[in-house]
């Protein structure tokens, strides 16, 4: 199909009911299979993408009947064959805590990213894809690529909804982690209440830091054990900002151990001599939601990641 400028391939695709509400990078995502999402963004910034005939930005919300203007993409073929590797397709599979009709939950390993983009061909979300060839999957949230921990996708339009809307509301989504920070914390439950701005990208990368212009954001820390002079904490998040938990440990003072970007180089040298960690100790423990308007109950667990349970034994 050519559009009014003559350039083959080029697609007016109306939205449909069913997709009311999402953001136009995801719709991009879907209707561009195999596109990188750093392409998916370029085409949007670029203009290249339109929205009822004008530019829109990556995050805008859909409406059902809108006309998105969808320009055509050359995408290259996957290392690997266009498939993610058995031993990745084995590792997602594993990590599988639990399943039913309207999502998956994983366990994501350390060293897995959330999705393609930026250098990695497949995340966890193509790998379930590969997985699921005939299910309808959709992330509904992030975890940095050196966290573990839980992840939740979504296997029907209505749960990805839902989960949304209980994301964007303050406590909408009860969020647990298990961290290990630097040095002793004080007992008793430490509040930051510290808004984050995500700084200009250098070389790619997104750096965090607290700042007035930021955005609202707040974490809870409470010490669960001494251990060889750090503190292993639980920390529950109100709000899910980008590196939340790794800033504000450090706007403490306090660094997560093995932060190779917000943390303390010298400890995370010791640490690796004394007890092996190698990676960032943060680990998503838990996630308490319900759907259904409050008639579905979830409480979700996945357990403390192997390496860093021998890292936190080691310790003493």
């Amino acid at each position: 199909m050519a559009d009014d400028t003559g350039v083959a391939g080029v697609r007016h695709v109306q939205v449909a009911d069913d997709r009311d509400g999402q953001r136009l990078d995801n719709f991009l995502l879907g209707q561009l299979k195999g596109a990188p999402r750093g392409l998916v963004y370029k085409l949007v910034r670029s203009g290249q993408v339109r929205v009822n005939g004008k530019r829109a930005k990556a995050e805008q919300r859909l409406a059902a009947g809108d006309a998105v203007r969808v320009p055509p993409v050359r995408t290259e073929p996957a290392a690997g064959g266009g498939t993610p590797s058995r031993t990745l397709l084995d590792l997602i599979e594993r990590a599988i805590v639990f399943e039913d009709g309207a999502l998956i939950a994983i366990s994501k390993p350390s060293g897995v990213a959330a999705h393609g983009g930026s250098g990695v061909s497949f995340g966890v979300i193509e790998t379930l894809r590969a997985l699921r060839p005939q299910a309808s999957l959709e992330l509904v949230h992030r975890l940095d690529r050196d966290t573990s921990g839980l992840m939740v996708i979504a296997k029907k339009r209505s749960a990805l909804l839902q989960l949304q809307a209980l994301l964007r509301e303050e406590g909408g989504i009860g969020k647990r982690y298990l961290a290990l920070l630097g040095g002793r914390l004080p007992d008793g439950v430490l509040d930051v209440d510290a808004p984050l701005h995500v700084a200009a990208r250098q070389g790619g990368e997104r750096h965090v830091r607290v700042d007035a212009v930021g955005k609202p954001s707040r974490s809870h820390f409470r010490v669960l054990e001494r251990r060889g002079g750090q503190s292993y904490c639980e920390v529950r998040i109100e709000t899910g900002r980008t590196h939340q938990i790794r800033v504000h440990a450090a706007h403490l003072g306090h660094p997560v151990a093995g932060d190779g970007k917000y943390g303390d180089a010298e400890l995370n040298r010791r640490l690796r001599e004394r007890c092996g960690l190698r990676r960032l100790f943060l680990h998503a423990a838990s996630l308490e939601f319900a759907l259904d308007e409050g008639r579905r109950p979830y409480v979700l667990n996945a357990p403390l990641a192997p390496e860093l349970a021998e890292a936190l034994d080691r310790l003493g």
